[in-house]
């Protein structure tokens, strides 16, 4: 939820502390940004679930420190902390899928990537990879293998993105469309996505989020998506 997002889905008035509450009546997910740069307190997640229906689920975003600083190596005890403040979600049954989002600079490591899988909790798991050498059968196999999704950034600088379904459900993050940096999706590329992930849809779960946050795109675009999907949000 952010400033740029007043007057389009929010009043211009309105107090930041019913963002939340607004975004729940347009859309039944959200992916939670803010988990990746701290931690978050219990009674903070606690209230997202107090103030959101029971079918609105939460996707989280893993800790920065556990993929970008530790870089998957060493993190038994730094999941168990990421976790710990999430425990109203997973006590709701409101927790969607976490994604471990690398960095560009993060190239296959095959023993990081298989030591991590080996450290997942139970639940759902979407992996984005940033560095074309990760696009490997074998890569693919072993997140199958784990029932870990493959997570679909859709971005012009990464055209070795794969669309490849390694989980009995999809995770697909929209970045930049064809324009760039401008951000904004034309009808056109949201009409392309939909025919896809209503294919995609016939077999697998679809979680789909907008990540050009800036000048209200994403909710617009969301929204130009659902109703092309015939879907609430």
């Amino acid at each position: 939820m952010y400033d740029d997002w007043r007057g389009r889905l929010y009043p211009e008035r309105e107090p930041k502390r019913r963002w939340l509450e607004l975004y729940a009546e347009h859309f039944d997910t959200v992916e939670v940004n803010s988990t990746f740069y701290r931690l978050q307190r219990r009674e903070t997640v606690a209230a997202w679930v107090a103030h959101t229906p029971e079918q609105f689920t939460f996707a989280v975003k893993a800790s920065r420190y556990l993929t970008h600083i530790k870089r998957l190596v060493d993190i038994e005890s730094g999941i168990g902390r990421f976790y710990e403040p999430l425990e109203p979600l997973l006590r709701a049954g409101r927790l969607g899928p976490v994604l471990w989002q690398l960095p560009e600079n993060f190239h296959r490591d095959d023993e990081r990537l298989d030591g991590w899988l080996k450290l997942l909790p139970a639940g759902m798991h979407t992996i984005e990879f940033r560095h074309a050498s990760w696009f490997t059968p074998a890569v693919l196999d072993a997140l199958r293998a784990h029932r870990v999704a493959l997570a679909i950034g859709d971005h012009p600088k990464r055209p070795f993105q794969s669309h490849e379904a390694t989980a009995p459900w999809r995770f697909v993050r929209f970045h930049y469309g064809a324009r760039g940096r401008q951000g904004n999706y034309s009808a056109s590329e949201i009409d392309q996505w939909a025919r896809r992930i209503a294919v995609w849809r016939r077999s697998h779960d679809v979680f789909a989020y907008f990540n050009n946050d800036w000048r209200g795109f994403a909710p617009a675009n969301a929204r130009l998506l659902a109703r092309r999907l015939g879907s609430g949000g």
